[in-house]
């Protein structure tokens, strides 16, 4: 079943898998304009029936690592038709990731202090620019409380995103809503203190992420729109949310009449609590579009949850660092490289080195 097509609206995969994104930091500098060795890289991944590209900011304000790939000027829509062409011309699809990072970042990064749901500040590291010169982890910024133009102007430039990734030769966008990053600062309480529509209640936490994805809905289509959430993940937090799942339950209510192309659910990763079953029969009660999981998955995994209808979609992240061919180890049951300490070092930032050099099975 992992390798049958996969249809719906407008989108027609080859597979069933995915590649899930991995921020790289592979950009030509000044800029973060996406270049020639990116668009070889996800070209020699476009086996997947689906390429999820790393996250690009929506907005220099959105920014949480350094050297990571823009959709905010002419200079990255022009770089990313390279890359959308060259995945296009093997024969596979391709959604950007639209992200915006919220406090999970530094004014080093962003240029100014840095955005969040509440004046809340969590311990955290991020890729930016080190004190002594060169890049390496850091830690991120006090950040202030957005203002309802704040909110208003985000959600614009979420808009203005995916209109410039579909000039870019996109077949969509996934909106980052995960991990820590903006949408979830929103929607989790240890992050939202607000005392206006946009905080408080359950549904005044999902609000923001609603109407940001019935935005961009309304200018692209839903067919061409998908979101990312990570309920059971504790990224960018100090400790566990005790509605964070109910709160998803509510934008998954909200989200359903808007036709995505698929929800993403981001699981096993960071810290984290597993996912149980009960979860994934209610998510299909009460939401009757395409899933997609991704999360420390193999292949057998991957098989067991499409063929319990838990997911239309699976995605494989680390896996395709080392596995350019993963599909064709996966059909043949070739061994996978592994992805030891050396792939880790030469994730965020540098050259072909540990990007663009992983040969395929012999």
């Amino acid at each position: 079943m992992i390798f049958s097509n996969f249809n719906y609206g407008q989108l027609e995969l080859s597979n069933r898998i995915a590649m899930a994104p991995m921020t790289r930091s592979r950009t030509t500098q000044p800029g973060d304009v996406p270049n020639d060795m990116m668009a070889t890289y996800y070209a020699q991944r476009a086996n997947a029936g689906l390429i999820i590209t790393e996250g690009a900011p929506i907005s220099a304000i959105g920014r949480g690592y350094s050297m990571t790939p823009g959709i905010y000027t002419q200079a990255h829509i022009d770089g990313w038709k390279k890359v959308t062409k060259a995945i296009h011309d093997q024969g596979s699809k391709v959604f950007i990731q639209l992200w915006h990072v919220g406090r999970r970042s530094h004014e080093s990064i962003t240029g100014e202090q840095v955005l969040s749901a509440s004046a809340i500040k969590e311990a955290d590291q991020v890729f930016g620019p080190l004190p002594e010169g060169g890049f390496g982890m850091i830690e991120t910024g006090e950040p202030r409380a957005m203002t309802e133009q704040d909110i208003q102007q985000t959600i614009a430039d979420y808009v203005q995103a995916a209109k410039n990734a579909i000039e870019a030769g996109f077949d969509g966008i996934e909106i980052h809503a995960a991990h820590g990053y903006l949408l979830d600062q929103f929607m989790r309480l240890s992050s939202n203190k607000r005392s206006d529509q946009y905080g408080g209640s359950q549904e005044n936490r999902v609000r923001f992420l609603v109407e940001v994805m019935q935005a961009v809905v309304n200018e692209i289509g839903g067919d061409k729109v998908a979101i990312r959430v990570s309920p059971h993940v504790m990224e960018g937090f100090a400790e566990e949310d005790p509605e964070i799942v109910e709160v998803v339950k509510k934008a998954l209510v909200a989200l359903a009449p808007m036709n995505l192309a698929y929800v993403h659910f981001s699981e096993n990763i960071s810290r984290y609590v597993e996912a149980p079953e009960s979860f994934r029969k209610e998510v299909r009660d009460i939401y009757p579009n395409p899933i997609m999981i991704a999360g420390k998955l193999t292949k057998e995994s991957a098989t067991v949850l499409l063929e319990n209808n838990y997911a239309d979609l699976v995605a494989f992240g680390t896996p395709y660092v080392t596995n350019p061919d993963l599909v064709a180890r996966f059909k043949n049951n070739w061994p996978l490289a592994e992805f030891d300490a050396d792939a880790r070092l030469s994730l965020y930032g540098g050259d072909e080195k540990g990007y663009i050099d992983y040969p395929e099975y012999q």
